[in-house]
């Protein structure tokens, strides 16, 4: 066996193998050369990648931890290449998803002296970061209990821990056995009991008019009975988006559709006297304006780490799995005579009624486009979306239950999405769709700099000259000022992008167009392809805004 001769290095190495720490994505530099070493000469157990953009290796590994729910390291050289972690680091952080940032170092000697490549990297990311370990630079017990808490931490506290290493040369020199056995701790999880206290039930069983609202979850989060129980209540109503993965025909996916045109009075009914919330962040800026303004007697939230108080009313903090929570509310609860849900029922079946004669008679435009795709994406996928208008345009429009939907909600930004839609797509054994708007594309395009991508991924790219979204926001007027520093006007396309990383080129600008390639397009798995609709510039805002008329 080939190990690095740097007994820290070793340490490390050692230590993620025995924690099972398998996937290692590697920014490729020198001064991790020790790590990189290590891990490539054990890839009997350690899977190893490439990136050589930083931010995009982040992302792609943030991808991985996303589908295994185990944590992934994102190992790079020292000096700004640890900074391009930081929009990764900041989603893993707000998503909750485990992540481990290796971060080679100089010694701290060479620290604020001049040298080359060097900048201040101990707890760089302390305000997004669930752990930090600040190595010194030989191998100690000290050092051992700091990387085992590091893994330890980004587990149990699903989020990113910082690994930062201190190496000095030489860096490359090799050795054939150990010169460390380092320390493997085995931490003890507290358990502690939930219970249910029954004066949350009673409030529960008093209620006519219970809010669920259902943010970003992973597939299978609840129980087909849970389920059920709740579709069936009719003093409950649901409210899910596209990434909460949830369904049920009684639940409501569509929620601004529904809102939206409602009335003073109308909100006023729909004010419920108990929101329970669960999942990570919801995209609906009209669910919260409403929570805000018309709130519930109590907001009650079901995460075992953290509750945000978005709608600010938040009453209490169930600190359990919403699985367990709802197991142990129906053993007691009882159906409490309402029309909460019936009546929302109906609102919601005129508002699908008006959908589909909506779309009917619009031009092709985005709005048009996701309502073709909701129609014809393959059922049993695994559906990647970037953020902006992408993700609000599905929500508007109804997809099979049987497709799983992933967006990169923790903070909503543009970077990353396609990186972590193909690191996704190398751990999710569906095959792999990626939606995604065209600034947020390019944005992103060394994402396909990439030796990984799987040759059933499929992109669609909706081109529509720039950031459409800035459109239907307050303060639109049509002057150089909004197309150049606002929407980001271009009339670029991915043509040239896709013949340089080697993707099939689809291409569509009407519906003519879209209905002749897409079959060919969905079916061609000899290489990832991507099919790119250009839309008009100047239409969709209109077409958007006139909807919830």
């Amino acid at each position: 066996m080939i190990y690095p001769k740097i007994p820290l290095a070793q340490s490390i190495i050692e230590i993620f193998k025995a924690k099972g720490i398998q996937h290692i994505v590697i920014s490729p530099g020198s001064r991790n050369a020790p790590l990189t070493i290590g891990f490539t000469h054990q890839q009997d157990f350690f899977e190893c990648y490439s990136i050589a953009d930083e931010r995009c290796a982040a992302f792609f590994a943030l991808g991985i931890a996303q589908q295994t729910n185990e944590p992934v390291a994102v190992v790079c050289t020292s000096g700004s290449a640890l900074l391009n972690y930081y929009p990764a680091v900041a989603e893993a952080f707000y998503s909750q998803i485990p992540l481990l940032v290796v971060s080679a170092d100089r010694p701290h000697s060479k620290i604020d002296i001049g040298d080359g490549q060097t900048i201040r990297q101990e707890n760089v990311f302390e305000n997004h970061s669930v752990y930090n370990a600040n190595l010194t630079e030989y191998a100690s017990h000290e050092n051992d209990v700091k990387i085992n808490s590091a893994i330890h931490y980004a587990m149990i506290k699903k989020g990113p821990s910082h690994i930062n290493v201190p190496f000095e040369e030489p860096l490359y020199e090799l050795v054939s056995e150990l010169s460390v056995a380092p320390k493997i701790l085995n931490f003890e999880l507290s358990k502690r009991e939930f219970t249910l206290p029954e004066t949350f039930i009673q409030k529960w069983n008093q209620a006519a008019k219970k809010l669920v609202l259902v943010g970003e979850l992973k597939p299978n989060t609840l129980d087909d009975e849970v389920i059920n129980l709740l579709g069936k209540d009719p003093s409950v109503v649901v409210l899910t988006e596209k990434t909460s993965n949830l369904h049920h025909e009684t639940f409501v996916d569509t929620i601004d559709t529904l809102i939206t045109p409602f009335s003073s009075t109308e909100f006023e009914a729909f004010r419920p006297e108990i929101l329970i919330t669960f999942g990570g962040m919801v995209v609906s800026k009209r669910i919260k304006a409403f929570l805000r303004k018309y709130q519930p007697s109590a907001h009650w939230h079901i995460d075992t780490l953290r509750a945000y108080d978005t709608y600010d009313c938040l009453s209490k903090h169930f600190e359990t799995e919403p699985n367990h929570f709802f197991n142990l509310l129906f053993q007691k609860s009882v159906i409490v005579s309402s029309s909460y849900k019936n009546s929302i029922a109906s609102v919601n079946a005129l508002r699908k009624e008006k959908h589909l004669h909506y779309c009917q008679h619009i031009p092709f435009s985005d709005f048009k486009v996701f309502d073709y795709l909701s129609h014809h994406l393959p059922n049993n996928i695994h559906l990647q979306l970037s953020n902006s208008s992408t993700i609000r345009y599905l929500q508007l429009v109804t997809i099979d239950p049987s497709i799983e939907v992933y967006c990169n909600r923790g903070t909503s930004g543009i970077d990353g999405s396609t990186s972590t839609a193909i690191g996704a797509a190398l751990k999710n054994n569906k095959p792999t769709v990626f939606i995604t708007g065209d600034i947020s594309f390019f944005y992103d395009s060394n994402a396909l700099w990439n030796n990984y991508i799987p040759n059933d991924f499929k992109i669609i790219l909706i081109n529509n000259s720039g950031g459409g979204i800035f459109r239907i926001l307050p303060g639109h007027e049509e002057n150089e000022v909004f197309n150049t520093f606002f929407e980001t006007t271009h009339h670029l396309d991915a043509s040239n992008l896709a013949k340089m990383f080697q993707l099939k080129y689809y291409h569509a600008s009407d519906d003519l167009g879209l209905n002749t390639v897409f079959n060919e397009f969905l079916s061609n798995n000899e290489q990832p392809a991507l099919l790119e609709i250009f839309t008009p510039e100047k239409i969709n805002d209109k077409i958007l805004k006139n909807y919830f008329i």
